[in-house]
């Protein structure tokens, strides 16, 4: 196993690594909408926030040698699912390659952000 971090996402909130690379696969833990230059939420919007999120992955991704492209199966959990077709406008640019997904509706996400996408990828 190989811890992987990059500088270019956001720290872990928690006692986590950003991601692990295993055999052929890297797991990403879930990425929320906090800029890593500044340490913080600055998108209010879903729109904004998928955005972000989708950036902090690729940096992950990337650090771990691979890509967004290569990703097989998100998991991806919405604070409302009001904002699931926006989301989706957002999260279809990032991943063309469409992996299998599972998106569900939660309570609330570290931050109070609005939404939160982990990644499973060949490595």
């Amino acid at each position: 196993m190989e811890k992987i971090y990059t500088k270019n996402a956001p720290e872990a909130l928690g006692p986590y690594t950003q991601a692990m690379k295993v055999g052929g696969l890297v797991f990403t833990s879930g990425q929320i909408a906090i800029n890593p230059e500044t340490n913080a939420v600055e998108a209010t919007d879903i729109v904004g926030q998928t955005e972000q999120v989708c950036k902090n992955l690729s940096a992950v991704l990337e650090a771990a040698g691979t890509s967004i492209e290569k990703a097989v199966k998100t998991t991806c959990f919405l604070a409302d699912m009001g904002d699931f077709a926006a989301f989706n406008e957002v999260y279809g640019k990032y991943f063309t390659s469409k992996p299998a997904r599972s998106c569900v509706a939660v309570k609330t996400l570290p931050k109070n952000v609005l939404c939160e996408v982990e990644v499973i990828a060949e490595a």
